[in-house]
């Protein structure tokens, strides 16, 4: 999970975005230094913290990923202002390598395949719809909670009647500069480990 902090371009605030808050008509909540986003239902879609130079120690700017020291200094934050909120995030990489350990057709879509994919420390069967996909290539995956580059969220879904838990990424949809126009999955270089987180 990615947090942003920009103090150039947007001053001294911590970003926690949860959901795409551009989908939605939102709420805001201040609370201290804490505003919480939410739709109009109530549900959190994302936090600023404001002054977070004085609240949290920050290393680096832009895109930071959430890790467990960051998330407890988060929480004596919301402690501070009484925000109870819960904050127990999943703070596994949502972009990895994956390993295809088999491909079989979909039993009711020509164009799909049903892949089980090896992701270091679990197998997910991925529904593709890629023409390069094949057992035995090193491929990028987003697991479930993801937020691609476009905005959107990974979620378990069912595509033609069959569950899928992830997809498997080409270089367009993860924004990479001079990605091939070409439909069709990335595929990586033996030299990468299932399970490894892919940066980029």
């Amino acid at each position: 999970m990615d947090v942003f902090y920009n103090p150039d371009g947007i001053g001294d605030v911590l970003i926690i975005p949860l959901e795409n808050a551009d989908r939605y008509e939102v709420k805001h909540e201040d609370i201290g230094d804490i505003t919480k986003i939410t739709k109009k239902d109530g549900e959190v879609i994302g936090y600023n913290i404001f002054h977070a130079s004085a609240n949290l120690k920050l290393s680096g700017n832009g895109k930071i990923t959430l890790t467990e020291v960051l998330l407890d200094q988060l929480k004596d934050v919301f402690r501070k202002y009484g925000v109870h909120d819960s904050l127990e995030f999943d703070l596994r990489p949502k972009f990895v390598v994956g390993y295809v350990m088999s491909k079989d057709a979909h039993e009711n879509a020509d164009k799909l395949s049903v892949c089980q994919v090896d992701t270091g420390d679990e197998t997910l069967q991925i529904v593709c719809g890629a023409p390069n996909i094949d057992a035995g290539q090193k491929v990028v995956v987003a697991k479930v909670g993801a937020t691609m580059p476009s905005g959107m969220k990974i979620k378990p879904t069912e595509l033609r009647g069959v569950p899928s838990n992830g997809m498997i990424c080409s270089q367009k949809e993860l924004g990479l500069p001079d990605a091939p126009k070409e439909k069709g999955i990335y595929v990586l270089e033996d030299s990468f480990q299932a399970g490894e987180p892919f940066e980029f």
